[in-house]
């Protein structure tokens, strides 16, 4: 059964009905939990409808099953490459290939990755220069100068709009292919940098006035003196030179850490900062640090990297990568209420599937740890007496919080539950006693009294049919000890459905029937039908059907909801 539903799942994903896919391979895995290929395949599909964090999972169980499989590794490396954690991409396909060097698709995953980071901004590698390119050349420090001393720029200082433009190019770099269009910024441009950008003359179009017909001819057109570019001063040349140091600095570390040689990356990334103040080095650093496994230091360069970046107005992703990165630094520290707080900063600074990832992870995490340690069996003793006196005492609010102490004590421990559950009973709040329960039936199916105390409450609630179907699961759990009372318990719902439907008309009845789901259900079991056609020839034959405990259970149903009458 598991391969046809894998071979669906198949189908299903071929045909793009994601979907469809994923609950086949759901319903293979339900088979055979141990098989990695359906983890494999689901995975997959996940990383197709872009759930990655699914798709890691799905990955991971792959791998735990089967450790020395490539394409669970591949799987794994797709998933972190969609939730932007390209370094981690990059080791899961580097282990990929370890195991099977050819294969082709962690072969074609390796590549992109590894395009990937030497081309833009990684989440857990190695940064570009945000503020590089054409961009960055309106963040020069003489700016204002320039233009003020040039009269063809000199007016623009007084644009609001211009100026409004300008300011949104320094604070962001990357903006400037949105303004590039303006020809008051191919002005500035000109300016900075010393080139005569002629927009043509006689008015915007750039064409020239038509002389009169009488007119004199204009004299021939002058050679154009080409313009001497203005000197920059000792100042920004001196900037300029530090940041193509730093970016040189920079670049020998990322060969560095791609080598995974990370104190020398760091020694250079060190270098680079103090030759040029651009936090992206100090967020490089910190990676290396990070990888290195010397935590605090990865925390100390990224905080300074944020308080840096505040006083320079970097861009909010380059700051919201560095909150990241002390989060995974305080998570690797164990310190999980410090890394949720860091994560949701970067959160607020930028939002990113793989910081909301690590964030929910992390307070998973945190919350799992906080059960484990409240977990103690003598204090879980000690409640459950309390709440056992309680109860005798009538004290029934003051049981259901010692039981509740109890569960969270000893959360495996199915008394806990089923004692909550019968002193919810009294106060009559019988759904959460159900539930309690199936709790406790769910952590130990043979705890006979929870299944009593659930049939108890379904009675209580009026749900004949439930509470019957309770006790006979009972019984099939059942040492013999309970038979009895299991037995009693039947027969007062049977007792209970016959007294509520007493002095029914058929027309009623029929109507009751109509409306009840489970009576309906077993009305169209072809088995049902099958005995009760027989039934009404031989009705003695009901008698031998009856020996099957599910079929009396089912006869029973169907003689209390009356749509079986015996006669007299």
């Amino acid at each position: 059964m598991a391969d046809a539903l894998k071979a669906e799942g198949n189908k299903a994903f071929s045909a793009k009905d994601y979907p469809t896919a994923i609950e086949k391979f759901t319903q293979a895995i339900a088979i055979e939990s141990e098989n990695h290929i359906l983890y494999s395949n689901r995975s997959a599909v996940y990383a197709a409808q872009a759930e990655y964090q699914k798709a890691l999972e799905d990955a991971e169980k792959a791998i735990s099953i089967k450790p020395d499989w490539s394409k669970g590794y591949a799987r794994k490396g797709a998933a972190y490459k969609g939730l932007g954690d390209l370094l981690a991409a990059h080791d899961a396909y580097e282990e990929a290939l370890k195991i099977e060097p050819e294969n082709a698709q962690a072969k074609s995953g390796m590549s992109a990755v590894q395009r990937a980071i030497n081309a833009e901004a990684t989440a857990d590698g190695v940064e570009g220069d945000p503020s590089a390119g054409l961009g960055g050349m309106f963040n020069d420090p003489g700016l204002y100068q320039k233009l003020a001393s040039n009269p063809k720029t000199a007016p623009l200082l007084a644009d609001a709009e211009f100026m409004a433009k300008l300011k949104k190019i320094q604070q962001n770099p990357n903006s400037v292919g949105e303004e590039i269009r303006d020809p008051r910024f191919l002005q500035v441009m000109s300016v900075l940098l010393g080139i005569d950008m002629n927009f043509g003359e006689g008015g915007p179009s750039g064409a020239q006035d038509t002389p009169m017909p009488d007119a004199k001819p204009a004299p021939p057109p002058q050679p154009k003196k080409e313009p001497t570019p203005e000197p920059e001063d000792e100042e920004t040349i001196a900037k300029k030179k530090a940041h193509e140091a730093g970016d040189a600095e920079k670049k020998i570390g990322n060969d560095f850490y791609k080598q995974k040689q990370f104190d020398q990356a760091i020694e250079h990334y060190e270098k680079a900062w103090e030759l040029h103040k651009d936090i992206t080095y100090l967020n490089n650093l910190g990676a290396a640090k990070f990888e290195k496994g010397d935590y605090q230091g990865a925390i100390e360069s990224c905080q300074t990297a944020v308080e840096e970046g505040r006083e320079l107005r970097a861009d909010f992703k380059t700051i919201a990568k560095a909150y990241t990165r002390i989060g995974s630094a305080y998570e690797k520290l164990g310190d999980l209420t410090q890394a949720i707080e860091f994560y949701h900063k970067s959160l607020t600074e930028h939002r990113t599937p793989e910081a909301l990832a690590k964030m929910r992870a992390a307070e998973k995490t945190k919350l799992t740890n906080e059960k484990n340690a409240y977990i103690d069996p003598a204090e879980a003793e000690k409640a459950r007496e309390l709440g056992q006196q309680k109860f005798q005492e009538a004290d029934w609010p003051a049981a259901v919080d010692a039981f509740t102490e109890m569960t969270k004590r000893a959360p495996t421990d199915p008394r806990g539950y089923s004692n909550r559950a019968a002193a919810l009973i009294k106060l009559m709040a019988f759904p959460q006693a159900v539930q309690d329960c199936d709790e406790a039936i769910r952590l130990d199916p043979k705890f006979i009294r929870a299944y009593m105390r659930k049939g108890q409450a379904l009675i209580a609630m009026k749900e004949f049919n439930r509470a019957l179907d309770t006790f006979t699961e009972a019984a099939e759990h059942d040492d013999g000890s309970n038979r009895r009372e299991i037995e009693q318990n039947q027969q007062k719902c049977l007792d209970a459905q016959f007294s509520a439907r007493a002095g029914e008309t058929e027309e009623q009845t029929s109507a009751r029937i109509q409306n009840d789901p489970e009576i309906m259900s077993i009305l169209q079991d072809p088995v049902m039908q099958s005995i009760l056609q027989q039934a009404k020839t031989d009705p003695a034959a009901l008698q031998e059907h009856m020996q099957n405990a599910q079929v009396r259970m089912k006869i029973q149903k169907l003689m209390a909801a009356g749509v079986i009458r015996m006669g007299r």
